[in-house]
């Protein structure tokens, strides 16, 4: 707790009730200057110390209510902004209702005047919560729901977590989502997602199966997108990311980039990413089986729209410090207090590892995307990808046709495959991004 953190109601009765007994057994003079400490303390005026020092310091219920301090204008204003931000909790819009107010009336979205903008800017977190509470969403949404390694390998990669206050981005927590369905046999979609630990950029690919072909190509395509580079590459123990294949790839980087895996079977070495698995991917597709290409190409039209939602649009908490309350010299429980909710992109321009021009052309872009519209992309998208037929029977698809990288099944040079601007293009017309 900081010092110059003003003092709660409950505090400053509990230290009222201590200098009561000192404040009645006092001359008239010691009276004073105990209340010119009061009022140094607890910031009350010298009046209203001296009324509670002479009454009874039990706290009453309120028995007149004041009326509403925002209006309909405002809770219309709020209901917009948690819809275009797709229903994030308070803490997370709160802080971000101004220049959102603002970015969706850019796009004729929102109609703003300089009192809403100031009533948006003073409103608190528990008014928007209970304001959220009103609120119905009229979209349905979905219900969120150890390989061995070779012994030398396994010791080459060293076990650690990436600490939770790194402050410098490019330290990436990755896992992969499995879109099996009920049965785990075949080839099928896998979701390979990366997480930015400093700042909560997320980035996601599709592949066809989990080979080194398509693994490569999916970790290529995310390189190939990130505005900064990648300083550390952390996963689990699953053999997909942990083999000697992707270890050589990642070691024949410009700049070696440097891998750490998990305990096994402890999830929490991996939390930020698990997270991201249940909210930007399980709650949107679910547990249905994806096994084709057609499917495969779709969800990473997907996840290029999510992408830019995600990281220009969605406010994101992180955690500021961890407070230790013991009771009786034995901890207790952990009290978390959190930085104001900001987006990965914002968090990225405070960090000061963006170029100047890509910084310009990445604000360029989020000036030129309405949320809401990008959005009903999302949705639409999701619709259209559960119309797709599934694969027949044992047929295999074919995973070339899935690649950014295009090569032949003969060519084996990862080096000749360039990414596809046809394609980048192509999804950027798709959701109006262009």
């Amino acid at each position: 707790m900081s010092v110059d953190e003003p003092m709660t109601v409950d505090e400053r009765r509990k230290y009222l009730r201590r200098m009561q007994n000192r404040y009645q057994e006092a001359s008239r003079r010691q009276r004073s200057q105990l209340l010119d400490e009061m009022h140094h303390v607890t910031g009350l005026h010298r009046k209203s110390l001296g009324r509670l020092m002479s009454g009874d310091l039990t706290r009453r219920p309120r028995r007149r209510h004041r009326g509403r301090s925002y209006g309909p204008e405002v809770c219309r204003a709020v209901g917009l902004i948690a819809e275009s931000l797709d229903h994030v909790c308070a803490e997370r819009l709160q802080p971000n209702l101004v220049w959102m107010a603002t970015h969706l009336a850019r796009h004729g979205e929102l109609e703003i005047s300089p009192t809403l903008l100031e009533q948006l800017d003073t409103i608190s977190v528990s008014t928007v919560r209970r304001r959220l509470k009103d609120l119905h969403q009229d979209e349905p949404r979905l219900r969120r729901r150890r390989p061995a390694l070779s012994p030398g390998l396994a010791r080459s990669i060293p076990v650690r977590r990436i600490p939770w206050q790194e402050p410098h981005p490019g330290h990436f927590e990755v896992d992969l989502v499995h879109h099996s369905g009920v049965s785990a046999s075949g080839q099928y979609v896998h979701t390979l997602q990366m997480v930015d630990v400093a700042t909560g950029w997320s980035e996601r690919v599709a592949t066809l199966g989990r080979s080194y072909l398509v693994m490569r190509d999916a970790f290529r395509c995310i390189e190939a997108r990130l505005p900064f580079p990648i300083l550390e590459v952390h996963s689990d123990n699953d053999s997909a990311f942990l083999n000697h294949h992707l270890v050589r790839h990642w070691g024949d980087r410009v700049a070696s980039i440097p891998l750490s895996r998990s305990r096994p079977y402890d999830k929490n070495d991996n939390r930020f990413v698990e997270q991201k698995n249940d909210t930007l991917v399980r709650a949107y597709l679910g547990y249905d089986r994806l096994d084709t290409v057609a499917q495969t190409e779709l969800l990473n039209h997907l996840y290029e729209a999510m992408r830019v939602y995600y990281n220009f649009f969605q406010p994101v908490m992180r955690l500021k410090d961890k407070i230790i309350v013991s009771q009786a010299g034995r901890p207790t429980r952990v009290r978390r207090r959190f930085h104001p909710a900001q987006t990965p992109f914002d968090r990225l321009c405070a960090s000061g590892a963006l170029d100047g021009e890509v910084r310009c052309h990445l604000e360029a872009l989020r000036e030129a995307t309405s949320p809401t519209r990008l959005r009903e992309g999302i949705y639409a998208t999701i619709d259209q990808l559960f119309t797709l037929p599934p694969a027949r029977g044992t047929e295999t698809e074919d995973v070339y046709q899935t690649l950014f990288f295009p090569i032949t099944s003969q060519e084996h040079d990862p080096a000749q495959g360039t990414l596809s601007i046809e394609r980048t293009i192509a999804t950027q017309q798709h959701y109006h991004l262009a």
